[in-house]
């Protein structure tokens, strides 16, 4: 009998740890346990009714069939427009890019681009899945670290640093997935002034999180501070954080032309295009009242605010306070080297993710799977009610740690 054998992009890399966590946790709650689970990074909320409405109004109208692979000319309007009315930066609709979720469209940006080893850096802590998807696409990432004390953000001496002659791209993600740091306009235009030295470099980025914003200075991105890097940058988004539409899967880019087109390409040998009554509620999203992305902000925010100050009040605890997202990134150094109740020493941060979910039921991510430790990462998109009970929890299993 044969036994098939995966190729060997797919042996390279790991299944998602944030996926494999929030399986974990799921399947010790249809064991029976009771679990706090604080790993999913998916807003608790439904989406709102009027967006549903709109997907309902396109099934009624007949807009059940294939799209421009590049999507609805509806949609592309839409993400043209967001991006000018927030972030005052204009593209043309051959710069647009529209797929299955944001995370297909990181993902397809990379292979439309990388390839014999071409150097990809990634500022950590990182999300758990840009690592992977560099090394899929026979990419090189080069991890740079970027530690508590620079507030988790990358500073222009490390970027310069990293540069090499085979630097493709930057990923730049802010807010944060895991820490919810961001990076104010003059942050960036430094950044930029590295970047405008080495015009090889490309620059990935990420803002899915940008509208989850709690800082009183306006949210920015890259392409706004420094429009001089406008032909080298993606510019990634998508409704799934900040409508709660995660299940719809649309994501999509704006960026040079060549590049999309590229994308565009690829996409129309993977899965032709995303779903037309996703496209047509996410152009509705988009262009409509935003009130219901203001009221969430302001819900996240006061999650934010309750369980920084529990945390930060746990002895061998502390936790930063983030600008945007919805995730906390605790610092647990204070309680490495000390034994659980049934004599097992925390040696690292898996081990008290490890005892977090056995001791009291609380499912958490270690800081190692983002590159960074010793921390732990809490999604706080979820009820206050399960805010509170894991803090609870938390802070009886530090405290019972000898």
């Amino acid at each position: 009998m044969s036994t098939f054998v995966p190729a060997s992009r797919v042996s390279k890399i790991r299944v998602s740890p944030s996926t494999a966590a929030a399986a974990r946790a799921r399947e010790l709650k249809a064991a029976g346990r009771d679990i706090v689970d604080m790993t999913v990074g998916e807003p608790d909320f439904d989406t709102p009714d009027n967006v549903k409405a709109a997907a309902h109004a396109a099934i009624d109208k007949g807009e059940t069939k294939y799209t421009a692979v590049n999507g609805t000319p509806a949609l592309r309007k839409a993400i043209i427009g967001d991006f000018q009315r927030r972030l005052n930066v204009s593209y043309a609709e051959n710069e647009i890019c529209v797929g299955g979720g944001a995370k297909q469209i990181l993902f397809l940006a990379l292979m439309a681009s990388v390839e014999n080893d071409a150097e990809v850096i990634i500022p950590a802590p990182y999300w758990v899945s840009y690592p992977d998807m560099v090394i899929a696409n026979d990419g090189k990432p080069v991890i740079v670290q970027c530690p508590q004390e620079q507030g988790f953000k990358l500073t222009p001496a490390a970027l310069e640093a990293a540069i090499t002659p085979k630097t493709l791209w930057l990923i730049l993600n802010a807010p944060s997935n895991p820490t919810g740091a961001a990076y104010s306009k003059d942050e960036l235009t430094a950044l930029g002034e590295v970047l405008l030295r080495h015009p090889h470099v490309f620059v990935l980025c990420d803002d899915i999180y940008d509208q989850v914003w709690f800082k009183d200075e306006p949210m920015t991105t890259l392409v706004a501070a420094v429009p001089e890097l406008k032909d080298r940058i993606v510019l990634a988004n998508g409704v799934s954080k900040s409508y709660a539409m995660t299940g719809w899967r649309i994501g999509y880019a704006a960026g040079p032309a060549a590049l999309i087109a590229a994308i565009n390409k690829l996409q129309s040998q993977m899965s032709s295009c995303p779903s037309s009554i996703s496209q047509a509620a996410a152009a509705y999203a988009l262009s409509a009242d935003q009130s219901f992305v203001n009221d969430s902000v302001k819900v996240y925010k006061e999650r934010r605010d309750y369980a920084c100050a529990r945390l930060n009040g746990v002895p061998g605890l502390s936790c930063l306070v983030p600008d945007g997202a919805f995730y906390l990134f605790p610092n647990c150094s204070g309680v490495i080297g000390k034994t659980t109740p049934d004599g097992k020493t925390i040696e690292n941060d898996l081990d008290f993710v490890l005892y977090l979910l056995d001791g009291v039921g609380v499912a958490a991510l270690q800081g190692a799977a983002y590159g960074l430790s010793p921390y732990f990462r809490l999604s706080i998109a979820t009820s206050m009610d399960m805010i509170k009970a894991a803090c609870d929890r938390i802070e009886s299993a530090v405290a019972a740690l000898r």
